[in-house]
């Protein structure tokens, strides 16, 4: 079973949806390339936050960054607000936390179509990311 934050939404109003996932980092983060490289989604990169950490000498939780996106859904909600380029391509961040949960984070497309005042019919060009962290955290 996935659970499910809105880590935010409410309380801070960040826009960053969680949700733990039954799997470790690298396990989440094979998943989430697995699905992407289905749905011929390009991966752009990912960032090892912790691997990086490490390299200098530095400890910190599994932590990964995905970065990805399609141009063909990304350009019109650029087009419709080009600060939105700050936000896009879409992220997941994949993160264990200090009790060993792992947790998958999001901007909500709810959050981004406010933020930028994007129009509605867009939204769904960026929906994509809830079912992508629903399955890889599954």
């Amino acid at each position: 079973m996935v659970s499910t934050s809105t880590s935010g939404i409410g309380a801070a109003n960040d826009g960053i949806v969680e949700k733990v996932s039954n799997h470790s980092v690298d396990e989440t983060v094979k998943t989430l390339e697995e699905i992407l490289e289905a749905k011929g989604v390009k991966l752009f990169v990912v960032v090892d936050h912790s691997g990086e950490a490490e390299r200098a000498g530095l400890h910190m939780r599994p932590t990964k960054l995905l970065i990805f996106g399609n141009p063909k859904a990304g350009t019109p909600l650029m087009i419709a607000n080009p600060r939105a380029a700050i936000d896009l391509p879409l992220k997941i961040l994949v993160r264990e936390d200090d009790n060993g949960k792992v947790w998958v984070s999001y901007n909500s497309p709810e959050y981004l179509k406010q933020r930028y005042g994007l129009p509605g019919e867009l939204l769904s060009n960026i929906t994509v990311v809830e079912t992508l962290a629903v399955k890889a955290a599954e």
